[in-house]
């Protein structure tokens, strides 16, 4: 939910982002609970604050997670035409994985996990199909706080 009040330092987002920010960008952010467990992921737009997608819970891992959410955000952008926007995560590993096309998941594939699997298994096609030039920069916790699609559930 946005802010009502934006910011005074501010006049191109309704959230308190920190200077360094691009305010035309999507946070993406994944939640897990337990490890595995139900799992579940979602975009904010940093203009808006509002929400651009959410998906699951579905069961699986926190990794799992931010991965599928950085590719859903690059197909969702490529779908849209946009192509001007940064996608920040706060998953070194994520980042790492969509660089490398590769979900390097250790998660056991078994009927509970099918459904996610052929979900990663689309999503790397995707990858590998692709071109994007989309920056995904690491969102900066330690400096700017818990990114914007943030769960809250700490």
């Amino acid at each position: 939910m946005p802010l009502v009040n934006p910011p005074t330092n501010r006049h191109d987002t309704v959230l308190p982002l920190p200077l360094e920010v691009s305010a035309n960008a999507w946070a993406v952010d994944a939640a897990c609970s337990g490890n595995p467990g139900p799992m579940e992921y979602q975009a904010i737009d940093l203009q808006t604050g509002y929400q651009i997608f959410h998906f699951g819970p579905l069961h699986g891992t926190n990794n799992i997670g931010e991965f599928l959410a950085i590719v859903h955000a690059l197909a969702l952008m490529e779908k849209q035409g946009i192509t001007d926007k940064t996608i920040y995560s706060d998953s070194y590993n994520a980042i790492l994985w969509v660089k490398n096309k590769k979900c390097k998941t250790k998660l056991e594939r078994n009927a509970q996990t099918e459904q996610l699997y052929q979900i990663i298994q689309r999503a790397e096609l995707w990858l590998r199909t692709h071109e994007f030039r989309v920056p995904i920069i690491k969102w900066d916790t330690q400096n700017w706080g818990e990114i914007p699609a943030d769960f809250g559930r700490k």
